[in-house]
């Protein structure tokens, strides 16, 4: 199925379910039965097949997201820009929903919508590089659509045509080098392997189709506040489980001994993790130092709130981190994992990197990012 190239700039990236979110044990089957309907071109049977399974399960946030991109597949717009907004207020954690949307408000060319979800997007998760992308081929049309305002309020204005002209070349297929084509299908969403006794996969990076596009970013949700201190010890197993708590936990950045600085770093992050899963929202924003930067163009006042809501929202917080690796060198340190996120039914697996730097006898978080 192909789509009508939008003028001025190429196709924004439509994501996949299959990559995007991750499948829980017990309902792949369904997943991927919707996904194999959709692969074989029998889009309504799989659209009543999902519809069939969300009469039991009305919120599973995997299958809403698979449904919203078959009604896209089927023309049914107003019904995807439904599907995905609701996924939007009950998972605004999740990146991927304002994604699509902003795919389909571009379809539309409602570019103004379309910026404000991909702005959503990079603020649920500042690491999405899709997100980018799309934004940047959305303000690309805004500023055609400046430019030809302006010719069309002032023709003699000679320095706005070599602007038009550079725009319209950059997004041309045969323009500059490594641009994306034209329109090309959308790949259905790939089913995915049953998950068995193993952890979730990883969420791969990015894989897409050039059109209104496919891609696999990384999906994180936001971090949580958190309790009171308490000393943490790092795991001896490649994993740790932090389960919801409700005794106090200490803040993520209490340095041991000082003598193994990676040790030391090691334990702050087991702590952070600790103290989000227990909800000691105080304990969670003294793991972040002073330096550290909020995501996007927030305040660290504003950042603070968000995340204070973001964690007192949730009645669970589980966090699983998985082959954490520590580099340490002199008061900094580079922490490594992949992170299981689970709250209220909700179940995410991401890359994620944290940047320590050691302050006094505490190790702290100056940048976040995931998908690296």
């Amino acid at each position: 199925m192909t789509h009508s190239r939008l003028p001025v700039l190429g196709p924004l990236r439509l994501l996949t379910l299959a990559a995007a979110l991750m499948f829980s044990t017990a309902h792949a089957d369904e997943y991927s039965d919707v996904s194999q309907l959709v692969r074989a071109g029998k889009l309504p049977e799989a659209l009543s097949k999902a519809d069939q399974y969300l009469t039991t399960k009305p919120r599973d946030p995997q299958m809403r997201f698979l449904k919203g991109v078959i009604q896209r597949d089927t023309g049914k717009t107003t019904d995807a820009i439904s599907t995905f907004t609701r996924l939007t207020e009950d998972f605004p954690e999740l990146p991927e929903p304002y994604n699509n949307l902003a795919v389909l408000y571009a379809g539309q060319s409602q570019f103004d919508k379309a910026r404000t979800a991909l702005e959503m997007a990079i603020r649920t998760n500042p690491s999405y590089a899709t997100a980018h992308e799309n934004l940047g081929d959305v303000y690309a049309k805004l500023a055609s659509q400046a430019y030809n305002k302006a010719l069309q309020l002032d023709s003699s204005n000679a320095g706005v045509p070599p602007k038009l002209a550079l725009i319209r070349e950059l997004f041309s297929p045969t323009g500059a080098k490594g641009q994306r084509p034209g329109p090309a299908a959308v790949t259905a969403p790939t089913a995915p392997a049953p998950v068995a006794t193993k952890p979730a996969p990883t969420l791969p990076g990015p894989v897409v189709a050039k059109a209104p596009v496919v891609n696999t970013p990384a999906t994180t949700p936001v971090p949580a506040p958190i309790p009171a201190p308490v000393a943490a010890t790092p795991a001896a197993s490649p994993s740790t489980v932090v389960a919801p708590a409700t005794a106090a936990v200490a803040p993520a950045a209490t340095a041991a001994s000082g003598a193994n600085p990676s040790k030391d770093a090691e334990a702050a992050v087991h702590a952070w993790a600790k103290a989000w899963a227990a909800r000691d929202v105080k304990a969670y924003l003294a793991s972040y130092g002073k330096d550290f930067d909020p995501p996007g163009s927030m305040s660290r006042v504003n950042w603070e709130e968000e995340r204070r809501m973001r964690i007192n929202s949730k009645s669970k917080i589980s966090i699983k981190l998985e082959n954490l690796t520590v580099t340490a060198s002199g008061n900094t340190a580079v922490a490594k994992f992949r992170q299981d996120y689970k709250a209220n039914g909700l179940a995410v697996s991401s890359r994620k990197t944290l940047d320590l730097v050691k302050n006094g006898d505490r190790w702290q978080i100056v940048k976040e990012s995931t998908g690296t």
